[in-house]
């Protein structure tokens, strides 16, 4: 996991600034920052959709169908697997 680091930010226009000793030869350039909330929050919702895709997975690992039943298991997968993608595709 990356270390967060607390920072001061300005609520007036948005400037963040970290605590950092200035070796005197600094230049500010753009980047990219999200709030620790954002992040965490964005990991546990793909967290969730790996799970489904892990639990996908397994199910058609461990699943041995009965005598006669292959196609109807095989459909019966299949179906589970275009609900797993279409919640993926609705976010």
């Amino acid at each position: 996991m990356t270390e967060r680091v607390r920072v001061w930010q300005c609520i007036g226009c948005g400037r963040i600034e970290g605590p950092q000793p200035c070796i005197g030869i600094c230049e500010d350039r753009p980047a990219e920052v999200v709030h620790a909330a954002a992040h965490d929050a964005a990991i546990a919702a793909e967290r969730r959709r790996a799970g489904d895709l892990i639990a996908l997975a397994r199910m058609i690992a461990c699943t041995t169908p009965r005598e006669g039943e292959c196609e109807r298991t095989w459909l019966a997968l299949q179906a589970r697997a275009a609900r797993v993608l279409k919640e993926f595709e609705g976010g």
